[in-house]
């Protein structure tokens, strides 16, 4: 019966071991930040999924991140604007 006790409480702390690496995984990878490609061929879903804050980038000189997002549509194409902080624009039609 003690030993079952024993083992018990190893194993316990061996998950306890377990979900503290697993939360400092996740601390890390929170802290990386992935920048968005936005252009034509951007999926739609990842153009809705894009939020004020977000590092985006067109890939040629328009990098930063994200301050407002304007989208409407002019009966053609949905015009995707993403206002940045360092003052330029990304549009994107699809």
């Amino acid at each position: 019966m003690r030993l079952k006790c024993y083992l018990i409480a190893f194993q316990a702390i061996q998950a306890q071991q377990r979900i503290k690496t697993i939360l400092q995984v996740l601390l890390i990878i929170d802290t990386f930040t992935i920048m968005i490609r936005l252009n034509n061929d951007t999926p739609n879903d990842i153009l809705q999924d894009v939020k004020i804050g977000d590092m985006v980038t067109d890939t040629f000189s328009k990098t930063g991140l994200v301050e407002n997002i304007e989208i409407s549509d002019d009966g053609l194409y949905r015009v995707y604007e993403f206002h940045l902080v360092t003052g330029r624009t990304i549009t994107v039609k699809k």
